[in-house]
This record gives structure tokens, sequence and C-alpha cells, in this order.
């Protein structure tokens, strides 16, 4: 091979379009390395090994939330494949759906919410999944509500990931009063927390929350309801902090005190420090499931399943609730926590907190409505 073909061939791996095995084979190196290894007693051991034996390729790109997987799993699933997980973060579903409708994401696999799984099978950017190459997937595992979202019309297009609920969380030590409703959250907001409140960037949560404050449904696509709604993000929005989904950073070192929170952040948070409390707003607000789901497009589809069936894995994803402190919603996981961690209030909250929460409706993801509201509060 020519010094040109080489080196088209070694963008080629480098981009993707050919694996790691076929980049060696076409090269010549495998060859060589093999000569190498077989005057080399333990070379080809490890991460290389590992490489050319799965032939999934040696990289897989994932879209997903903000502080939501062990790092450790990520480095012992390359180490056992040789595929680098390459992360990107996206902090609210209208990212996720605009990016994918975009085309050229270039993700294998991403993490969508339940409401949002039957409008990407209707524009057709995901395809069922084949279910006999995710063997660690027994759907028995698990609640019924926390799976169904991933099937469309009788056929399984996402397999869950996690659980949770969308809540309030604060410093106690400088928020006082105990606020246990979304009505205390934008008063303190626009009083003693003034300056100091983090809002999601995410309009399911920072519209519905804001909906809350009136009694509203979650998921309200009334006109009037928007208005009351918008009117007081609208007003919070001098006082705020910061409009984030990612608000760990700013709680960890004290510019902020308060903040609309998914159940992993307040976990960890008050992990690292007991004075960061949690609570569902007993007006209600958002319960959720999240799933693995692979898109049309994915160009590594087989270090998709592969990735997917690792983590399904219960000790792998004991791993994962272990780090990111989410339910996972699976029994056999379940079966392998301390009691300490199932008898959590953040992670397992009472019956009577998770009544009045309500699952996100389809018809938000991609409401003109809700959408155009939250640009204007955003530019205000």
């Amino acid at each position: 091979m020519d010094k040109k073909n080489f080196i088209k061939t070694m963008r080629s791996w480098e981009n993707g379009s050919i694996t790691r095995r076929d980049f060696l084979g076409k090269t010549g190196l495998g060859l060589a390395m093999a000569v190498v290894a077989a005057n080399t007693p333990g070379l080809l051991t490890g991460k290389a090994y590992a490489a050319e034996g799965s032939n999934i390729g040696d990289r897989l790109a994932l879209a997903t939330w903000p502080n939501y997987h062990s790092q450790e799993n990520f480095d012992a699933f390359a180490k056992a494949t040789g595929a680098r997980v390459q992360m990107n973060v996206f902090g609210s579903n209208e990212e996720m759906l605009a990016k994918l409708q975009a085309g050229g994401s270039g993700w294998d696999v991403f993490v969508p919410t339940n409401y949002t799984i039957s409008t990407y099978v209707q524009l057709g950017l995901i395809e069922p999944l084949d279910l006999s190459r995710i063997p660690n997937f027994d759907p028995k595992a698990f609640e019924e509500r926390f799976m169904a979202q991933g099937t469309v019309d009788g056929k399984v297009y996402a397999v869950p990931k996690n659980w949770g609920t969308t809540g309030i969380v604060y410093d106690a030590s400088r928020v006082k009063g105990s606020p246990d409703s979304w009505k205390q959250f934008w008063d303190l907001t626009l009083t003693s927390a003034s300056g100091r409140t983090i809002v999601h960037d995410y309009q399911l949560t920072a519209i519905g929350n804001a909906l809350k404050y009136y009694g509203y449904s979650f998921n309200s696509l009334d006109p009037k309801e928007l208005a009351e709604a918008e009117k007081l993000l609208i007003q919070a929005k001098p006082h705020l902090f910061a409009i984030n989904s990612d608000i760990q950073p700013s709680l960890r070192n004290g510019d902020a005190w308060m903040a609309m929170a998914w159940t992993g952040d307040a976990s960890q948070l008050h992990r690292d420090n007991p004075d960061m409390t949690f609570v569902l707003g007993r007006e209600g607000g958002e319960i959720w499931s999240d799933f693995f789901a692979i898109p049309k497009s994915a160009e590594h589809k087989d270090a998709a399943y592969a990735f997917i069936n690792y983590l399904l894995d219960p000790p792998h994803n004991k791993l994962e609730v272990l780090s990111h402190g989410y339910p996972s919603g699976d029994k056999r996981v379940d079966a392998l926590l301390s009691k300490e961690m199932l008898d959590d209030p953040i992670m397992y909250p009472a019956a009577e907190r998770l009544s009045p929460l309500e699952f996100g409706a389809a018809a938000t993801l991609t409401s003109p409505a809700r959408a155009e509201l939250m640009a204007r509060f955003k530019a205000a």
C-alpha cells in the first residue's frame, strides 16, 4: 500500500467508517503485529486484543444527560471491547430532537425520556430494537409504567435506563422556611432566594413547574393557563441565578442555593453535603422514565447494542445507580443494593408523594405555544 492510500485508510478508521480490524488488515499492520506478538508473549492482551476480538469498532457516540453515568463502566466497556464512549451532554429533550432532525448527529445511542419516543417513531428517527442483541434486558424485571412508552404499535423502540422525579433541591443552611411546594419555590425566588435560584433550561419542567404554582396540569396546553405561567416566569427571570439544566456546579460552590432538580442530581448533592435537601412539590410535578434508543442513522450499531447490553447487566447497572443516584427500575438491580439506599426517600419517595406526579405528555414536546413561551422567557 502506498503512502496516499495508507493515509486515506487511516482517516477512514479515525472517522469510524471502517473498524480497527479492517484498518489493520488493509494496511498489513495486523500481520506485522501478529508476527511481533508471536515472538512477544502477552503483547496482545487487554484493550487491543479485545477490540480485535469483538469487532464492534473503536468508538461509540452517546447523547445523554448531565451527571448520568459511571465512568468506571465506560472505562471497563472500552477495555472489554476496544470501543471508547464519546459523550455528548444535553439539558432537554427539545435539544436532542432538534439535533437528530437536523441530521449528522453522529450518535450511536441516545437517552430519550418516556414522552418523546412516540414522536421519534412518527418522524422515522429510530427503528425497532433487535432484542435478541440485548439479552440483559428482561421486561419481567420492570414495572410496566416505567417501560410501556418504549413500545409503539407493539414494537419495542427503546429499553428502560432509569426512572426518577423532578423536584426542588435547596441548601438548608441558606434557604429558610423548609419549602415543599412549587408555590414556595417561586415565592422564595422572588424574595429571599433572589439571585440564587436555577431553573431548568428545558421547557417541559420550566413551564410545567410554573403551571403548578397555579395548580394547573404540568402538561397543560391551555392558552390561558400558559399565559399565567409565562407571566410568572417573566416576573422571576431577573431574580434567577441561571437557566441551566446542569445545576450541580453552582450549587456546590455556593453561587446558587435552590434549583429545580432531578432525582440523581439531588442524590449526588446530598451525598456530598447533607444540607442539600430534596423535596417534591405538594401540588404535584413530574415523574419520568428514561430509555436507551438507537438512532436510525447510527454508524456503529454493533457497538450500540453491545453498550446497551453491557449497561443493562445487573452488576454493571448497579455501578450506574451507585454513581448517579437514580433508581434503575430493574428489580434485579434493586436486589443488589443496600437497604440504606432502597430506603432513601430521594431515590424512592413515599407513594403518597408520587401519586400527584404526572408523566410528561407527547404533545408538549412539539407544542409551538410552549416552545415560543420558553423562547420569550429566555430572551426576557
